[in-house]
């Protein structure tokens, strides 16, 4: 018999996570958090927008206000995909074979790595769209100024959305296999990413509170989403690097922790 090859455990891990009911309610809750809370929230901004005064129409941007919020529920539940890819195993006592079956925890770890990823980014770049085309009718339907996709850069924005999605879940997925537990690596990762930046820190002192909030990985990826620049934010590519970079550190953990413990 030859031994199993990357592809196989590929295979397999697709397998295990396409098998659970909660995988599959993750990624529901993906398209309707984003969208549907995206067009809610358009169409309060369209609102807003036709009240405000003319220096606060200055600053609308039809982009960052149709992806910024349904991104960030869209987010959590990729963050939950991400943590029960890992945890579900230990829960179940699946773990044990797996490693029967891949006695290499790297290549385990790096297949389950690369499918989540994959399904996040098939997820999370229609998703992006499907928010943006959205929010840019509630938009229309209201009078308010809009963006194009040909508009410098949209596009970039609109990808960013997948991006940040699968960094997030990769994180999820890091976070869970240190943890082992369900429950403590999605409290972990919801605070890390929804309440820490929009609470917590907008809170402190803004000597403390912004400096800490501009580096803050999730606040940081977000900034792709805008067209025209923050002041005191990194700049958007520069925001999404340092997401994906704390990323890989949380993997490069991840992987060290399960290289090295018993189970």
């Amino acid at each position: 018999m030859r031994p199993a090859t990357f592809l196989h455990t590929l295979r397999s891990e697709w397998q295990k996570l396409s098998s659970l009911r909660s995988f599959w309610w993750a990624l529901v809750g993906t398209v309707v958090a984003g969208v549907g809370i995206g067009a809610l929230i358009s169409s309060d901004a369209a609102q807003t927008y036709r009240s405000s005064t003319a220096e606060s129409r200055s600053t609308f941007d039809p982009v960052h206000e149709s992806l910024f919020t349904g991104l960030i529920f869209a987010m959590l539940a990729t963050v939950v995909l991400g943590v029960i890819v890992m945890t579900s195993e230990y829960a179940s006592g699946m773990i044990r074979s797996s490693l029967a079956a891949v006695p290499n925890r790297r290549r385990l770890l790096m297949a389950k790595a690369t499918v989540l990823a994959a399904v996040s980014l098939a997820v999370g770049v229609p998703v992006g769209f499907g928010m943006f085309l959205t929010g840019q009718a509630v938009f229309a339907a209201h009078g308010v100024p809009q963006a194009s996709l040909d508009q410098p850069d949209v596009l970039r924005a609109v990808l960013g959305v997948g991006l940040v999605m699968t960094a997030t879940a990769l994180l999820g997925l890091g976070v869970g296999t240190i943890v082992r537990g369900t429950a403590a690596g999605i409290a972990i990762m919801f605070t890390a990413t929804l309440l820490v930046p929009t609470a917590i820190l907008p809170s402190l002192p803004p000597s403390i509170g912004q400096p800490l909030l501009m580096f803050w990985p999730s606040a940081a990826g977000m900034q792709i989403l805008s067209t025209r620049g923050v002041a005191g934010a990194l700049p958007p590519l520069g925001g999404l690097t340092w997401l994906w970079a704390v990323t890989v550190l949380v993997l490069v953990v991840a992987f060290t922790v399960f290289r090295t413990r018993d189970v």
